[in-house]
């Protein structure tokens, strides 16, 4: 898209502007979350609804932006859910930081316990570093059967020869 001399002569805000058409939100997911919001009796012109939209990456670019400068503000590399807080007071945004908090505390919380429920190796961390790699040999032979169609290759060594050694 951008030659490398092109690139050399850009501010960085450059190159989001000439990629920000290409930002969008899905369609269906802000239309239902739009139609969540109003009275059952309210119909939104499909114009009103494209225009929240790009309203909604506007303000994503500009939230996204303002947290990347409190992050580089502080010589961080990897922008934190606390710079978008500040970078929320340092638009104006005051008054949503306490609601974005919360929201932020509850997708915590339910990340956590989704990750709960189906974790695989919920007890790993209980496992001795010896138990581990009894675990991690038993598989391996295990794949290894599979793939010789069930029987273990003699020029590889079984769970036992692995811990001897």
């Amino acid at each position: 898209m951008f030659s490398d001399r092109d690139k050399k002569n850009m501010e960085p805000m450059d190159i989001v502007a000439k990629s920000k058409e290409d930002a969008s939100l899905p369609k269906a997911t802000m239309t239902k979350i739009i139609k969540e919001m109003l009275p059952p009796d309210v119909r939104v012109a499909r114009d009103t609804q494209d225009l929240l939209i790009e309203c909604c990456v506007e303000f994503i670019n500009l939230v996204s932006s303002e947290s990347n400068e409190v992050c580089n503000r502080e010589e961080r590399r990897t922008i934190a859910p606390e710079h978008v807080l500040k970078a929320l007071g340092v638009l104006g945004f005051g008054d949503y930081i306490e609601e974005v908090y919360a929201a932020y505390e509850q997708h915590k919380t339910e990340t956590l316990q989704d990750n709960g429920k189906g974790a695989k190796w919920s007890g790993a961390a209980e496992m001795t570093e010896e138990q581990a790699l009894a675990e991690q040999q038993r598989m391996f032979a295990e794949a290894r059967a599979r793939m010789n169609g069930g029987t273990i290759s003699s020029n590889q060594p079984d769970a036992d020869q692995s811990l001897e050694n």
